[in-house]
């Protein structure tokens, strides 16, 4: 019985889990009021992930693309961003921020992103912009290396990095939230609420849920305020819910800032938002109020009426955003289930060190499989080759094809998830996000059961 951490043993990739880093700097890019980010690179790397994006929280938004040609690959496209900032500036006065985002193409040809920004702050912001607001942010993520997730972390550092100033204590908190769910902020932003904590919260895109008002559509965008940004030197201290998702940004503000810094766990299940609180405590001297207490204790009854009888024992596949899939291991194994494959899509070298794949490599009492740089064939192979037997797999829309051909409950979680409805209004995170994933297995296990007709009398007695 053991726990391994493997890389995958092939070159090539099939059906990837992840997509690239320019992907995570455009979701972290949405998060802030006043902010349209430039994709300097061909207009696919901008259309497909704005298709993702859209697809997953059903809003329209806006990012722009430098729309760089063959000449530009060939010869550089520096002139491209020049006429893209231009544009967007007088297409779009309200807007502040800009974050340029490298691809790949744009990487390897070499344009200098940074002097171009130079050159256009003392150029054509002074000379056609005068007196107006306006920042441009290089964000530098080939897509040759890393992954949507190391985008979002190098983007939020990046965010962080260009407004944070050192002035007078605000005493709040920054709590950055890594890459979830508008359902997620408000289930983060009311434990931050009942807890009576001021936050400046990275970021917050429960304004993602956006009305369809009598007076027409609205464009969706993040709430994240040049100020909340600014402020973020000035805070209590940090607590990023992530270790690959915002921890940079913590990082560099303990470092720089003298901010202290707090990395997890993400509040996952009932031990990890226990954890999560009482790091609030302690931070803050603010006790946990009753009104939590309850709250664990409906979500302790909840998971009490299914644990024994459907979930314990149970065989878990989990793939996806590394802090969500190891948060779902956990909670899963608190449970009393056993996740027996975990794929993290990227060849991120800090993943042996994860004090969390350690816990899970020395406590785990049972075959264990942990692979890093996987594709969802790797999934798939274990199922059809090589014998793995599941009663769930954990994930986004991306591995649904592996469930229905191989007649797998499976459980929507992460992103992108384009074929559920609704399931960006629902947190993942705190007691209420425990009660609602338990309640989402139990039901997807309780559909097989019905149509499997295997013990589905048990449905009869419940």
């Amino acid at each position: 019985m053991s726990c391994e951490l493997i890389a995958k043993d092939r070159t090539g990739v099939i059906n990837p889990i992840f997509t690239c880093q320019p992907a995570g700097a455009q979701y972290a890019s949405i998060g802030i009021k006043d902010c349209i980010g430039i994709v300097h690179g061909g207009q696919g790397c901008v259309m497909f992930v704005r298709l993702l994006i859209s697809q997953h929280l059903k809003e329209s938004f806006e990012i722009a693309s430098s729309s760089v040609h063959e000449d530009g690959a060939v010869f550089g496209a520096l002139d491209r961003v020049e006429k893209a900032v231009e544009v967007l500036l007088m297409r779009y006065p309200h807007v502040k921020v800009v974050p340029i985002i490298t691809t790949c193409s744009t990487e390897v040809i070499g344009d200098d992103v940074d002097g171009v920004v130079r050159k256009l702050n003392n150029g054509l912001l002074k000379e056609k912009f005068a007196g107006r607001q306006v920042h441009l942010i290089p964000i530098h993520s080939p897509s040759f290396v890393g992954s949507m997730i190391s985008g979002y972390d190098v983007a939020v550092r990046d965010f962080v990095r260009y407004f944070a100033k050192k002035s007078e204590p605000n005493d709040k908190i920054n709590l950055l939230t890594g890459w979830v769910n508008p359902g997620d902020v408000t289930a983060l932003k009311h434990l931050l609420a009942e807890m009576q904590v001021d936050a400046t919260v990275l970021f917050e895109i429960e304004t993602f849920d956006s009305p369809l008002m009598p007076y027409g559509n609205t464009v969706s965008h993040g709430s994240t305020t040049i100020e909340d940004l600014t402020g973020t030197g000035n805070a209590l201290a940090t607590l990023a819910l992530n270790r690959y998702e915002g921890s940079r940004a913590a990082k560099w503000l303990e470092d720089n800032c003298q901010v202290p810094a707090v990395i997890g766990p993400t509040p996952i299940g009932i031990r990890n938002t226990d954890t999560f609180l009482q790091t609030l405590k302690e931070l803050t001297g603010k006790p946990i109020p009753e009104s939590l207490v309850r709250e664990r204790g409906i979500a302790i009854d909840a998971l009490t009426d299914l644990v024994h009888m459907f979930l314990a024992d149970k065989k878990v596949a989990i793939y996806g955003n590394p802090d969500l899939v190891i948060g779902l291991a956990e909670f899963c194994l608190d449970l009393e289930m056993k996740p027996v494959l975990l794929l993290l899509g990227d060849d991120n070298s800090n993943y042996a060190k994860d004090p969390r794949i350690q816990a899970l490599k020395n406590n785990v009492g049972y075959d264990m499989q942990i692979v890093t740089n996987a594709d969802l064939w790797e999934l798939e192979k274990r199922i059809t080759r090589e014998g793995l037997e599941l009663d769930l797999i954990l994930g986004h829309s991306k591995g649904r094809f592996t469930a229905i051909d191989n007649q797998i409950p499976m459980v929507r979680v992460g992103f992108p998830t384009y074929d559920r409805a609704g399931h960006y209004r629902h947190p993942v995170v705190g007691y209420a996000g425990a009660i609602w994933l338990a309640e989402q297995m139990a039901n997807a296990l309780f559909t097989d059961m019905e149509y499997k007709k295997k013990k589905e009398w048990l449905l009869n007695v419940w």
